[in-house]
Protein backbone atom coordinates (compact mmCIF):
# COMPACT_ATOMS: atom_id res chain seq x y z
CA UNK A 1 0.00 0.00 0.00
CA UNK A 2 1.38 3.62 -0.89
CA UNK A 3 0.13 6.72 -0.31
CA UNK A 4 -0.93 9.27 -2.73
CA UNK A 5 -0.98 13.32 -3.07
CA UNK A 6 -4.85 12.56 -2.33
CA UNK A 7 -4.78 11.01 0.61
CA UNK A 8 -6.01 7.86 -1.23
CA UNK A 9 -4.47 4.33 -0.88
CA UNK A 10 -3.45 2.71 -3.81
CA UNK A 11 -2.40 -0.82 -4.69
CA UNK A 12 -2.86 -3.65 -7.50
CA UNK A 13 -4.97 -6.18 -7.95
CA UNK A 14 -4.36 -9.70 -8.90
CA UNK A 15 -4.18 -8.86 -12.90
CA UNK A 16 -1.77 -5.93 -12.14
CA UNK A 17 -4.19 -2.97 -12.01
CA UNK A 18 -4.03 -0.01 -9.88
CA UNK A 19 -6.34 0.29 -7.68
CA UNK A 20 -7.93 3.50 -5.66
CA UNK A 21 -9.77 3.83 -2.40
CA UNK A 22 -10.88 6.89 0.05
CA UNK A 23 -8.65 7.64 2.66
CA UNK A 24 -10.38 6.55 5.84
CA UNK A 25 -12.14 9.46 7.99
CA UNK A 26 -12.46 11.10 11.63
CA UNK A 27 -16.13 10.86 12.96
CA UNK A 28 -16.13 14.81 11.91
CA UNK A 29 -15.64 13.32 8.09
CA UNK A 30 -11.63 15.13 8.35
CA UNK A 31 -9.52 12.67 6.47
CA UNK A 32 -7.01 10.70 7.92
CA UNK A 33 -4.01 9.56 5.84
CA UNK A 34 -3.60 5.98 6.14
CA UNK A 35 -0.33 4.62 7.69
CA UNK A 36 2.03 3.53 5.05
CA UNK A 37 2.60 0.16 4.64
CA UNK A 38 6.16 0.25 2.90
CA UNK A 39 8.25 2.88 1.26
CA UNK A 40 8.89 3.79 -2.20
CA UNK A 41 12.77 2.69 -3.04
CA UNK A 42 13.98 6.23 -3.18
CA UNK A 43 17.12 7.37 -5.18
CA UNK A 44 19.90 5.15 -5.61
CA UNK A 45 23.77 5.68 -5.27
CA UNK A 46 26.24 5.29 -7.12
CA UNK A 47 28.69 2.99 -4.67
CA UNK A 48 31.20 1.70 -8.07
CA UNK A 49 31.16 1.41 -11.78
CA UNK A 50 29.51 -1.78 -11.32
CA UNK A 51 27.21 -1.07 -8.64
CA UNK A 52 23.81 1.80 -7.20
CA UNK A 53 22.27 0.60 -4.13
CA UNK A 54 18.90 2.01 -2.66
CA UNK A 55 20.12 1.60 1.23
CA UNK A 56 17.45 1.04 3.95
CA UNK A 57 14.23 0.44 1.96
CA UNK A 58 11.59 -0.22 4.07
CA UNK A 59 9.58 -3.15 2.31
CA UNK A 60 6.94 -3.43 5.05
CA UNK A 61 5.60 -2.65 8.32
CA UNK A 62 3.50 -4.61 10.59
CA UNK A 63 2.05 -2.79 14.12
CA UNK A 64 4.28 -3.83 16.74
CA UNK A 65 7.40 -4.77 15.39
CA UNK A 66 10.69 -2.95 13.92
CA UNK A 67 9.81 -1.41 9.92
CA UNK A 68 11.60 -4.16 8.20
CA UNK A 69 14.44 -3.16 5.92
CA UNK A 70 16.16 -4.14 2.45
CA UNK A 71 18.94 -2.92 0.12
CA UNK A 72 18.72 -2.87 -3.36
CA UNK A 73 22.14 -3.38 -5.22
CA UNK A 74 21.39 -2.91 -8.88
CA UNK A 75 24.03 -3.26 -11.58
CA UNK A 76 24.47 0.43 -13.13
CA UNK A 77 25.07 -1.03 -16.83
CA UNK A 78 21.86 -2.92 -17.25
CA UNK A 79 20.01 -1.35 -20.82
CA UNK A 80 17.26 -3.85 -20.14
CA UNK A 81 15.17 -5.22 -16.98
CA UNK A 82 17.79 -7.93 -15.42
CA UNK A 83 17.39 -11.03 -12.91
CA UNK A 84 17.20 -10.66 -9.51
CA UNK A 85 18.53 -12.48 -6.58
CA UNK A 86 17.09 -12.42 -2.71
CA UNK A 87 20.04 -12.72 -0.38
CA UNK A 88 19.27 -13.66 3.10
CA UNK A 89 21.95 -13.80 5.67
CA UNK A 90 22.60 -16.31 8.24
CA UNK A 91 22.74 -16.20 12.42
CA UNK A 92 20.86 -19.28 13.89
CA UNK A 93 17.63 -16.75 13.40
CA UNK A 94 19.18 -15.26 16.41
CA UNK A 95 22.19 -12.88 15.17
CA UNK A 96 22.62 -10.66 11.83
CA UNK A 97 21.67 -8.50 9.35
CA UNK A 98 21.00 -7.94 5.60
CA UNK A 99 24.52 -5.91 5.15
CA UNK A 100 26.84 -8.89 6.66
CA UNK A 101 28.24 -11.71 4.84
CA UNK A 102 29.93 -14.85 6.65
CA UNK A 103 33.94 -13.91 7.81
CA UNK A 104 34.94 -15.63 5.23
CA UNK A 105 33.50 -13.87 2.60
CA UNK A 106 35.42 -10.60 1.44
CA UNK A 107 32.63 -7.61 2.17
CA UNK A 108 30.12 -6.67 -0.24
CA UNK A 109 31.20 -9.75 -2.35
CA UNK A 110 27.93 -11.82 -2.92
CA UNK A 111 26.33 -8.05 -3.86
CA UNK A 112 29.16 -6.99 -6.32
CA UNK A 113 29.15 -10.36 -8.11
CA UNK A 114 25.98 -10.80 -9.04
CA UNK A 115 25.75 -6.49 -10.22
CA UNK A 116 29.16 -7.52 -12.41
CA UNK A 117 26.91 -10.72 -14.13
CA UNK A 118 24.04 -8.16 -14.64
CA UNK A 119 21.87 -9.64 -11.81
CA UNK A 120 20.49 -7.12 -9.11
CA UNK A 121 20.57 -8.54 -5.81
CA UNK A 122 18.15 -7.71 -2.97
CA UNK A 123 19.98 -8.36 0.40
CA UNK A 124 16.32 -8.48 3.12
CA UNK A 125 16.45 -8.10 6.99
CA UNK A 126 13.67 -10.64 8.14
CA UNK A 127 12.66 -10.96 12.26
CA UNK A 128 14.23 -12.99 14.37
CA UNK A 129 13.32 -15.58 16.23
CA UNK A 130 12.60 -14.13 19.62
CA UNK A 131 10.63 -11.07 17.84
CA UNK A 132 8.62 -12.99 16.57
CA UNK A 133 8.58 -17.42 15.94
CA UNK A 134 8.60 -19.16 12.81
CA UNK A 135 6.61 -18.51 10.19
CA UNK A 136 7.17 -14.61 10.47
CA UNK A 137 10.97 -14.96 8.92
CA UNK A 138 9.11 -16.91 5.73
CA UNK A 139 6.41 -14.21 5.59
CA UNK A 140 8.84 -11.29 5.72
CA UNK A 141 10.56 -12.96 3.14
CA UNK A 142 7.70 -13.51 0.92
CA UNK A 143 6.55 -9.83 1.47
CA UNK A 144 10.59 -8.76 0.37
CA UNK A 145 9.66 -10.42 -2.69
CA UNK A 146 5.94 -8.67 -3.86
CA UNK A 147 7.86 -5.60 -3.27
CA UNK A 148 9.91 -5.97 -5.23
CA UNK A 149 7.80 -7.16 -8.00
CA UNK A 150 5.44 -3.96 -7.14
CA UNK A 151 8.16 -1.68 -7.87
CA UNK A 152 9.66 -3.72 -10.74
CA UNK A 153 9.42 -1.36 -13.75
CA UNK A 154 10.94 1.54 -11.56
CA UNK A 155 14.15 -0.69 -10.42
CA UNK A 156 14.50 -2.28 -13.93
CA UNK A 157 14.00 -5.87 -12.68
CA UNK A 158 12.19 -8.42 -14.51
CA UNK A 159 9.21 -9.75 -12.28
CA UNK A 160 9.72 -13.12 -13.54
CA UNK A 161 13.33 -14.12 -13.25
CA UNK A 162 13.80 -13.97 -9.63
CA UNK A 163 16.29 -16.44 -7.46
CA UNK A 164 16.97 -16.87 -3.68
CA UNK A 165 20.32 -17.34 -2.26
CA UNK A 166 21.19 -17.90 1.50
CA UNK A 167 23.84 -19.31 4.30
CA UNK A 168 23.17 -21.17 6.97
CA UNK A 169 20.04 -19.84 8.91
CA UNK A 170 19.11 -17.82 5.28
CA UNK A 171 19.79 -21.13 3.49
CA UNK A 172 17.08 -22.59 5.55
CA UNK A 173 15.10 -20.02 5.05
CA UNK A 174 15.83 -19.88 1.03
CA UNK A 175 14.89 -22.95 1.14
CA UNK A 176 11.32 -22.65 2.36
CA UNK A 177 10.83 -19.96 0.13
CA UNK A 178 11.94 -21.69 -3.04
CA UNK A 179 9.69 -24.36 -1.89
CA UNK A 180 6.43 -22.70 -0.36
CA UNK A 181 5.66 -20.07 -3.61
CA UNK A 182 2.57 -21.91 -4.26
CA UNK A 183 1.10 -22.36 -0.75
CA UNK A 184 -0.71 -19.00 -0.05
CA UNK A 185 -1.71 -20.35 3.98
CA UNK A 186 1.93 -19.26 4.53
CA UNK A 187 1.93 -15.82 2.53
CA UNK A 188 1.57 -13.80 5.66
CA UNK A 189 -0.62 -10.93 4.45
CA UNK A 190 2.49 -8.44 5.36
CA UNK A 191 3.42 -5.76 2.56
CA UNK A 192 2.43 -5.13 -1.05
CA UNK A 193 0.14 -7.71 -2.41
CA UNK A 194 -1.63 -8.99 -5.50
CA UNK A 195 2.24 -10.22 -6.44
CA UNK A 196 3.15 -14.04 -6.31
CA UNK A 197 5.93 -14.94 -3.64
CA UNK A 198 7.51 -17.76 -5.52
CA UNK A 199 11.12 -17.68 -6.69
CA UNK A 200 12.74 -19.26 -9.72
CA UNK A 201 15.76 -20.48 -8.25
CA UNK A 202 17.59 -21.36 -5.13
CA UNK A 203 21.10 -21.57 -3.76
CA UNK A 204 21.54 -22.90 -0.35
CA UNK A 205 24.74 -22.88 1.14
CA UNK A 206 25.12 -25.56 4.31
CA UNK A 207 21.26 -24.77 5.71
CA UNK A 208 19.36 -26.88 7.72
CA UNK A 209 16.77 -29.14 5.93
CA UNK A 210 15.24 -30.98 8.69
CA UNK A 211 15.22 -29.51 12.44
CA UNK A 212 13.98 -32.53 13.63
CA UNK A 213 17.35 -34.25 12.95
CA UNK A 214 19.78 -31.36 13.49
CA UNK A 215 22.32 -32.60 16.55
CA UNK A 216 22.66 -29.93 19.53
CA UNK A 217 24.54 -26.70 18.61
CA UNK A 218 27.93 -27.05 21.12
CA UNK A 219 29.06 -23.91 21.21
CA UNK A 220 32.45 -22.57 22.82
CA UNK A 221 32.58 -21.39 25.95
CA UNK A 222 32.43 -17.34 25.74
CA UNK A 223 30.83 -17.76 22.13
CA UNK A 224 27.73 -16.08 23.83
CA UNK A 225 28.94 -13.40 26.60
CA UNK A 226 26.16 -12.36 29.43
CA UNK A 227 26.00 -9.15 27.61
CA UNK A 228 25.08 -10.74 24.36
CA UNK A 229 22.08 -13.59 26.17
CA UNK A 230 20.85 -11.00 28.64
CA UNK A 231 17.68 -10.41 27.12
CA UNK A 232 16.77 -14.38 26.21
CA UNK A 233 13.96 -15.43 28.45
CA UNK A 234 14.91 -16.94 31.47
CA UNK A 235 15.09 -21.05 30.70
CA UNK A 236 14.68 -20.35 27.36
CA UNK A 237 16.79 -22.62 24.93
CA UNK A 238 19.61 -20.97 22.77
CA UNK A 239 19.73 -23.78 20.08
CA UNK A 240 18.43 -22.45 17.09
CA UNK A 241 15.50 -24.96 15.90
CA UNK A 242 13.05 -24.63 19.36
CA UNK A 243 14.42 -20.93 19.40
CA UNK A 244 12.90 -20.13 16.03
CA UNK A 245 9.73 -22.40 17.51
CA UNK A 246 8.74 -20.71 20.29
CA UNK A 247 11.29 -22.37 23.08
CA UNK A 248 9.88 -25.49 21.92
CA UNK A 249 11.25 -29.06 21.21
CA UNK A 250 7.95 -30.74 20.07
CA UNK A 251 8.63 -33.15 16.83
CA UNK A 252 5.57 -31.49 14.83
CA UNK A 253 6.35 -27.44 15.31
CA UNK A 254 10.34 -28.32 14.24
CA UNK A 255 8.74 -30.69 10.80
CA UNK A 256 6.56 -27.63 10.34
CA UNK A 257 9.47 -25.61 10.00
CA UNK A 258 11.47 -27.59 8.35
CA UNK A 259 12.67 -27.70 4.17
CA UNK A 260 12.12 -31.35 3.51
CA UNK A 261 8.35 -31.11 4.82
CA UNK A 262 7.80 -29.09 1.83
CA UNK A 263 9.84 -30.84 -1.40
CA UNK A 264 7.31 -31.45 -3.71
CA UNK A 265 7.19 -31.78 -7.64
CA UNK A 266 7.66 -28.62 -9.62
CA UNK A 267 9.82 -27.07 -7.05
CA UNK A 268 12.45 -24.12 -8.48
CA UNK A 269 15.98 -25.80 -8.98
CA UNK A 270 18.01 -26.16 -6.22
CA UNK A 271 21.88 -25.76 -5.84
CA UNK A 272 23.27 -27.19 -2.73
CA UNK A 273 26.43 -26.64 -1.29
CA UNK A 274 28.16 -27.64 1.94
CA UNK A 275 31.46 -28.47 3.51
CA UNK A 276 32.20 -31.64 4.19
CA UNK A 277 34.02 -30.47 7.93
CA UNK A 278 31.20 -28.33 9.00
CA UNK A 279 31.06 -29.12 12.94
CA UNK A 280 27.95 -26.70 13.54
CA UNK A 281 25.44 -28.13 10.13
CA UNK A 282 26.32 -31.67 9.54
CA UNK A 283 25.99 -32.24 5.75
CA UNK A 284 23.65 -35.44 6.05
CA UNK A 285 21.61 -31.95 6.68
CA UNK A 286 21.82 -31.24 2.97
CA UNK A 287 22.08 -34.91 1.82
CA UNK A 288 18.34 -34.84 3.65
CA UNK A 289 17.58 -32.52 0.81
CA UNK A 290 18.57 -33.70 -1.49
CA UNK A 291 17.49 -36.96 -1.48
CA UNK A 292 13.50 -35.27 -0.68
CA UNK A 293 13.99 -33.05 -3.97
CA UNK A 294 15.07 -36.04 -5.86
CA UNK A 295 12.47 -38.47 -4.56
CA UNK A 296 9.93 -35.38 -6.04
CA UNK A 297 11.44 -35.09 -9.35
CA UNK A 298 13.09 -31.67 -9.17
CA UNK A 299 16.01 -30.75 -10.35
CA UNK A 300 19.16 -30.63 -7.90
CA UNK A 301 22.57 -30.21 -8.11
CA UNK A 302 25.13 -30.93 -4.58
CA UNK A 303 28.26 -29.38 -4.21
CA UNK A 304 30.75 -30.71 -1.66
CA UNK A 305 33.17 -28.40 -0.61
CA UNK A 306 36.31 -30.49 0.42
CA UNK A 307 37.82 -30.17 4.13
CA UNK A 308 34.77 -26.88 4.76
CA UNK A 309 33.57 -26.65 8.07
CA UNK A 310 30.82 -23.71 8.15
CA UNK A 311 30.99 -20.73 6.49
CA UNK A 312 33.41 -22.67 4.09
CA UNK A 313 36.19 -22.49 7.04
CA UNK A 314 39.49 -24.44 6.15
CA UNK A 315 38.53 -24.01 2.42
CA UNK A 316 39.01 -20.01 1.60
CA UNK A 317 40.94 -20.30 -1.25
CA UNK A 318 38.05 -22.63 -2.87
CA UNK A 319 35.78 -19.15 -2.08
CA UNK A 320 36.62 -17.27 -5.00
CA UNK A 321 35.55 -20.65 -6.80
CA UNK A 322 32.65 -21.24 -4.91
CA UNK A 323 30.86 -18.08 -5.30
CA UNK A 324 31.54 -17.91 -8.71
CA UNK A 325 29.81 -21.10 -8.94
CA UNK A 326 26.77 -19.60 -7.71
CA UNK A 327 26.51 -16.66 -9.46
CA UNK A 328 26.62 -18.62 -12.83
CA UNK A 329 24.29 -20.92 -11.45
CA UNK A 330 21.83 -18.01 -11.43
CA UNK A 331 23.10 -16.86 -14.67
CA UNK A 332 21.97 -20.13 -16.43
CA UNK A 333 18.95 -20.75 -14.68
CA UNK A 334 17.31 -16.81 -14.65
CA UNK A 335 19.20 -15.96 -17.54
CA UNK A 336 21.10 -12.41 -18.01
CA UNK A 337 20.07 -9.60 -20.56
Amino acid sequence: MTVDAANHTTGTTGTGQRTEQPAPARPDGTDVPPFPVFDAPGVPENVSDVSAVHREVTYTRAIGFRPLKMDIWLPRQAAGPVPLVVWVHGGAFQLGDRRELPPTFAPNSVFRLLNEAGIACATVDYRHCLEAPFPAQLHDLKAAVRYLREYADHLNIHPDQFGAWGESAGGHLVAMLGLTGNREDLDGGLGAQGHPSGVSAVVDFYGVSSLVDIPPMDTPDGLFPPALTAAVPAGMSLQPGPMLVGGSDSPDLLAAASPVSYVAPGAPPFLLVHGDSDGLVPHFQTDLLAAALADAGVEHQVVTIKGGDHCFFGAEDQLDHILDAAVGYFSRKLGTP
